[in-house]
Order: structure tokens, then C-alpha cells, then sequence
């Protein structure tokens, strides 16, 4: 298998068996975010204590990459302080937007590097991520 189909494979597979999917009350902040162009939307519940994100949960509808990046996106910031999360939300933003970098800390979240080679699908890719990110600078 290579590294592409191998790619798709994990993509499908957030997209087809979601985690972190359904709502989540009561929760610290809820944001809503879509994106116009495509119709995507979802909503993100969040649970922060002490700086940290304890629990997330999304809902939506979107394409494959907008579903399997939120639920990725869930799994990889739970348990975290939301300094890192900011963190992570900058890389992956700059492995979907610059030319080079060095991602290989991102993890899993690599499989969404081909993705800047389609433009119209990086709002796709971030949407959850930007959806969180304005959630959580509301709170500062």
C-alpha cells in the first residue's frame, strides 16, 4: 500500500466512523462554523478547565475532509493545554497554506499536507480548526 492510498484510507475512515461526534452539555463554549462556498457546517462543544482542554465533541455535515479533519482534530487536542493547541492550530494551518516546513511532529495529522495542493479544499481542512481556534481566543 503506499503512502497515499494509506492516506486516504485514515481520511475515509474519520470520515466514514467519526470520533468525537455528537454534542456535548453542558460545555464551556459552543461555536458554530461553516463554510459558504461548499456548505459545510459544524458546531464544536468544548469543555476547558484550568487552561485545558478536557473534553470536545462536533457535529455537522461537510465532505470528507471537513469530517475527518474535526474528528481528528478532537482526538489530537483533548487533553491538551491550550497553549499547545494553539501551537498544533499554527502548524497544521502552515502545512496547508506554505510551501516548506517541517510537519513530521503533526503525526497523523501529515495526511492533510496534499491537501494544499487543491486550494479550494484547504477551507475544507480548517474549518473545525478555525472554528476551535476562534472559540478558544473568545475565552481569553
Amino acid at each position: 500500500m503506499s503512502l497515499r492510498d494509506l492516506y486516504q484510507e485514515v481520511i475515509l475512515d474519520h470520515n466514514q466512523s467519526p470520533r468525537n461526534y455528537g454534542e456535548l452539555e453542558p460545555c464551556t463554549i459552543r461555536r458554530d462554523g461553516d463554510n459558504p462556498l461548499c456548505g459545510d457546517n459544524i458546531i464544536l462543544y468544548l469543555i476547558i478547565e484550568d487552561e485545558k482542554v478536557v473534553d470536545i465533541k462536533f457535529k455537522g455535515e461537510g465532505c470528507a475532509i471537513t469530517m475527518a479533519s474535526s474528528s481528528m482534530m478532537t482526538e489530537v487536542i483533548i487533553g491538551k493545554k491550550i497553549e499547545e493547541v494553539e501551537e498544533i492550530f499554527e502548524k497544521f494551518h502552515s502545512m496547508l497554506t506554505e510551501d516548506e516546513g517541517d510537519y513530521e511532529d503533526l503525526g497523523k495529522l501529515k495526511v492533510f499536507e496534499g491537501v494544499k495542493e487543491f486550494p479550494a479544499r484547504v477551507k475544507c481542512a480548517t474549518l473545525s480548526w478555525h472554528t476551535m481556534n476562534n472559540a478558544i481566543k473568545e475565552m481569553e
